[in-house]
């Protein structure tokens, strides 16, 4: 039987992520979101933070590098970057750090709309496990998770934001 963790509570979590974050704002960052999860956080981070312009949403899925193997994803969504990518400071957001093979298809997309200045991370949780030399810039939590065990982010239907534990 594997053992539970305590799951934190991921509204508090974003709180502590935009606290994290907000020392950044002299430099006009741009968020971007990682569907689905990572969307939810930028949304949140907006407000928290009290930015005015519209975040940016990536979806991954056609760059993959695993595409092949798994195809499409039934709920692909369309990229949507509002803003100029080009010379911008962009801070990049998911909900949790793995392997990092997530990050840079977001990265690889990002640079098809222009050259930013910087990329940074934020996530929520950090479970380590990369398989790629990727790092998160801001970090709420880091978790050590059991062998067939995910982290889950959830949005219920008034939006609140909590975490629940899933066997693969």
């Amino acid at each position: 039987m594997s053992n539970l963790i305590p799951l934190p509570d991921a509204e508090a979590q974003c709180r502590q992520l935009a606290e994290l974050i907000r020392p950044q704002l002299a430099k006009n960052p741009a968020l971007v979101g990682i569907f689905s999860g990572g969307a939810w956080i930028a949304e949140r981070l907006k407000q928290l933070l009290g930015l005015s312009e519209e975040i940016g949403l990536i979806d991954v899925s056609f760059y993959r590098d695993d595409f092949s193997a798994k195809g499409l994803h039934p709920q692909c969504r369309p990229t949507v970057i509002p803003f100029d990518v080009e010379g911008r400071h962009i801070i990049l957001v998911d909900d949790v750090l793995y392997t990092g093979r997530t990050t840079r298809a977001a990265i690889n997309e990002l640079f098809d709309y222009g050259r930013p200045a910087a990329v940074e991370l934020a996530v929520l949780a950090d479970r380590g496990g990369r398989e790629l030399p990727v790092a998160a810039t801001w970090g709420a939590w880091e978790v050590t998770l059991e062998a067939g065990q995910n982290l889950v982010l959830a949005r219920d239907d008034h939006g609140q934001l909590a975490w629940r534990l899933e066997n693969a």
